[in-house]
């Protein structure tokens, strides 16, 4: 083994700087493998290092390789496996176990010997070890070994000096020449001593034998020494001769620097040149198509957009440092500006003009409706030209089509000059404002006359001018008004026009209102009336949403979500010519946000909406008091659709208005049916029972949610619940107060009860407090009624237990109650006493008369009552047996009925009756 040690020394560790103490021959537990080594190593090098080494032999069998290495601060447990048996297993614990079987038991122990020093000198954490010998553990190290290797300043193991293979074969021989160097050492070290000094003395006479060559040596090296001087000479003159060649060096980098430097500001000269003749030049048919361009066609219109954006491009290029500063950029910059000018004057010029085009034309034709309308008005006996004439609006979609051509160009208008995209925005409200209201009105009336049959009474026709000459005075005025192109800015928000042919009706037809009134108007007048208003409803409504999608998108107002807070007030301070902006620089200054823009736009253009609305209003609830009904269920549901859209929009605003009329005679049924409540009086000889409006209510709720069963939208419904179930509560509460026959909790019971179970057959949802609140104060006078019921049959019984209540909320403790003179346990056997079973029975009896002479029929609530009351007995009567255990503990005290007991009485007691 000590061979093997030395090879190993020599061949694996001594090249890596480390020295082997341990060794052990060792092979896996388990396994038939070949053996290998396990060693224990400290590195030469401060700080030392401890490892764990496996060593083993080559395929080849020649020589020995370092397999796996393990830092012995990794090690946690060493386990021997039996501290008292001989066993060549042990276990190592690094990231993982490893099994060993030594070659021998010796040997295992010996390098776990090892490894504890080491542990014990080096490490800071201590290793455990695990079945293992005390005899093998040293109680304690040599004093200078026990310290750990932080600072590096420690020796390794067994110093030694190894001996090479001569020494060691030369020991041997002088050794096996010397047969006493065992048995006597003091004899053999003095032989070795005169073999050294005769050894000495030989040396010393070489030396001196040796002078001549040493003389010979010394002339050798001062020739070497003067040949090295001539070679620093000839080094000095090579320096001398490269100190010029630097400086030549040095200038030809100097020259290629300034080189360098002048191509790279050349290419920087490039490329701003590049940039300013890429970004700020505008082609020839750009220029040519701003200044001649037909705005009339459609290759035209697109070649003047494209100009236009082009244009826009190169006055908005971001110039970089210093550019604005050259003369040429000021020149380019001056002439964008003037065929700006130019363009946008030409343009809004054209749009003008189409405005008025599109307004004559349209005009045109309302004077021969209006004329037609007129005669047929006339002749009331002309019935057949009455109805032949539709009740439609007339379609813009044709005169939106042809501007939209001219959508991006408008938008080019607005962000280049404002003050022109303001004008034409006026023009086009004055133009579309007087064209909608004739349109609209005559709309109106077309609808009066099919409701009626006849027109409106006592309206005279004025004779109408020639229809050449009214047009061509509108036409003058529009263009008189157009003279200068001025106005304001705003932003908007985008509505989606929503098709009327798919709106289902959302309310319920006329002919379930029968039973409502006594009308004399027949079924056909009301289906007519149903169908005018819806029609009248589903032609305004595309009609606004068109044209505020046209406004949105001709005039680039961006839409958003909308957001409540502009009133109608405000709409109506801005549309008299407020409409407008401020602008520093041609940078206009918002006073609007752009949806409420697009709404004051549309107050402008749709101003009669309103008015007519109101008046045809009017009409409907005079020929018939329960259209309004009808209105409210219609309206409400065009008002809620506007609103999905935009709960600001100028449609959503204006319906909204309207249906406040609409809601009128609706509001006067319900406030005729509470004051009927408030004005009710009761019978002072009779019980109350189920008052006669709550029976009322369960009348009108059930014939209201049959009206409004299909509803979108029913918060004016809503609303009238909330104002009648209010009203009946307060009307039952002082129905109750002056009930005198009948306790005040009997009354609020049954009346309560009988509206929660209204509520829960009907379900409304808006009524679902209420409904709780009903059933909670159902609950309440049940239980107050109880209590109030029960405090008789025992009443001295629950005087006394109130008394000792008292005392102990005063501060008596509940043990020492029954110290108290008046409430002592011969107190309390006296009130037991007084309630034997037959007295609890006979009280119970007189008690379930009582409520059984409160009661109505109608309302069948005495079982539950009663229910209520046995439950709230047996309540009281586990109180007081708590009471009695608790404040007079150790008494034996205890009520002569039980629990089955009053089971029983109850329960025979509602059987017998």
């Amino acid at each position: 083994m000590t061979a093997i040690k030395h090879a190993l020394q020599r061949d694996i560790f001594t090249p890596h700087d480390e020295r082997l103490l341990s060794i052990v021959n060792v092979c896996k537990a388990g396994k038939k493998k070949r053996n290998c080594f396990l060693c224990a190593t400290v590195t030469t090098e401060r700080p030392v290092q401890v490892n764990v080494v496996k060593v083993k032999k080559s395929d080849k069998g020649d020589f020995y390789k370092r397999q796996t290495a393990w830092a012995l601060r990794d090690l946690a447990v060493v386990d021997a496996k039996d501290a008292t048996k001989e066993n060549p297993e042990f276990d190592l614990h690094f990231d993982k176990v490893y099994k060993w079987v030594a070659s021998s038991t010796a040997e295992k122990n010996t390098f776990i010997s090892c490894i504890w020093k080491l542990n014990q000198r080096y490490l800071r954490k201590k290793i455990d070890f695990v079945n293992v010998s005390s005899q093998l553990l040293e109680e304690s190290v040599p004093s200078g070994e026990n310290q750990s290797v932080a600072g590096g300043d420690e020796e390794a193991v067994d110093e030694y000096q190894e001996l090479n293979a001569r020494e060691e074969q030369d020991i041997e021989i002088m050794m096996e020449g010397c047969e006493y160097a065992i048995s006597n050492a003091e004899a053999f070290a003095e032989k070795l001593s005169r073999e050294l000094q005769v050894l000495d003395g030989a040396n010393i006479q070489s030396i001196m034998a040796s002078e001549k060559q040493v003389n010979i040596l010394m002339t050798l090296l001062d020739e070497a020494l003067k040949e090295v001087d001539q070679i620093e000479l000839k080094l000095s003159s090579y320096e001398e001769m490269l100190q010029s060649v630097k400086e030549q060096m040095d200038q030809i980098s100097e020259s290629n620097h300034l080189i360098h430097l002048s191509n790279t500001n050349n290419v920087k000269l490039l490329s701003e040149i590049e940039f300013l003749v890429n970004h700020m030049d505008l082609a020839k048919g750009h220029i040519k198509a701003l200044q001649e361009g037909d705005l009339a066609s459609s290759r035209g219109i697109e070649a003047c957009t494209n100009a236009a954006d082009a244009l826009l491009q190169c006055m908005n290029v971001a110039l970089r440092p210093g550019h604005d500063m050259l003369y040429a950029v000021k020149q380019q910059q001056q002439r964008f500006s003037d065929l700006r000018e130019q363009f946008a004057r030409r343009l809004a010029s054209h749009l003008n003009n189409v405005f008025v085009q599109q307004f004559t034309q349209t005009l045109l034709h309302l004077y021969n409706r209006s004329y037609y309308l007129s005669v047929s008005g006339h002749d009331q006996s002309s019935t057949l030209a009455q109805h032949s004439i539709e009740l439609t609006l007339p379609n813009h979609h044709p005169f939106h089509r042809d501007l939209l051509r001219y959508a991006k160009l408008m938008e080019w208008l607005k962000s280049t000059d404002y003050g022109k995209y303001e004008g034409l925005t006026k023009n086009y409200m004055d133009y579309l404002s007087r064209l909608y209201e004739r349109e609209i009105k005559d709309f109106f009336e077309v609808a009066k006359i099919k409701m009626t049959g006849t027109t409106k009474e006592g309206k005279k026709f004025a004779t109408l001018p020639r229809k050449e000459s009214a047009v061509k005075q509108e036409t003058e005025s529009l263009h008189g008004s157009s003279g200068k192109l001025t106005g304001s800015t705003s932003s908007l928000n985008k509505l989606s026009v929503q098709s009327s042919g798919n709106r289902r009706s959302q309310s319920s037809s006329l002919l379930d209102m029968g039973n409502m009134s006594a009308s004399d108007l027949d079924v056909a007048d009301r289906t007519k009336f149903d169908k005018i208003f819806e029609q009248v409803l589903s032609e305004l409504e595309p009609l606004c949403l068109a044209e505020q999608d046209f406004i949105s998108k001709f005039f680039k107002l961006q839409q958003h979500q909308s957001t409540p807070g502009t009133t109608m007030n405000e709409a109506e301070e801005m549309d008299g010519g407020t409409l407008s902006r401020s602008h520093n620089s041609g940078v206009p200054q918002t006073i609007l946000s752009e949806k409420d823009m697009i709404r004051q736009m549309m107050i402008k253009i749709f101003r009669c909406i309103e008015p007519e609305l109101n008046n045809l209003i009017a009409l409907g609830d005079k020929i018939d008091s329960f259209n309004s009904l009808y209105m409210l269920v219609k309206m409400s549901h065009h008002v809620w659709t506007a609103q999905n859209v935009d709960p600001a929009s100028f449609l959503s605003t204006t319906l909204g208005n309207v249906l406040v009329t609409v809601k009128r005679n609706f509001d006067k049924c319900i406030s005729n049916q509470i004051k009927q409540m408030e004005e009710v009086k009761i019978s002072k000889k009779s019980k109350v029972g189920i008052l006669t409006f709550v029976a009322e209510f369960e009348e009108f709720a059930a014939l209201a949610e049959s009206i409004f069963k299909n509803a979108e939208r029913r918060g004016d419904l809503d609303k009238a619940y909330i104002k009648l179930i209010r009203s009946v509560f307060i009307n039952v509460e002082k129905v109750a107060n002056e009930s005198q026959k009948t306790p005040r909790d009997v009354v609020m019971m049954e009346n309560f009860h009988h509206i929660f179970a209204t509520l829960s057959r009907l379900k409304i949802s808006c009524l679902e407090a209420e409904k709780k609140e009903a059933k909670q104060k159902y609950t309440d006078h049940l239980q107050s009624y109880v209590i109030y019921s029960l405090g008789q049959p025992l009443e001295k019984l629950n005087h006394f237990f109130e008394g000792v209540e008292a005392r102990v909320a005063q501060g008596v403790r509940e043990e020492e109650v029954s110290y108290q003179l008046a409430f002592n346990k011969q107190e309390l056997r006296k009130v037991i006493k007084e309630y034997p079973g037959k007295e609890v029975k006979k009280g119970l009896d007189n008690l379930y008369k009582k409520v059984d002479k409160h009661l109505c029929e109608e309302e069948n609530l005495l079982q539950v009552v009663w229910h209520s009351m046995q439950d709230e007995f047996i309540r009281q009567y586990k109180h007081f047996e708590g009471l009695i255990a608790r404040c007079y503990p150790g008494s034996g005290v205890t009520m002569e009925f039980t629990i089955q007991d009053i089971l029983d009485y109850c329960s025979s007691i509602a059987q017998s009756h």
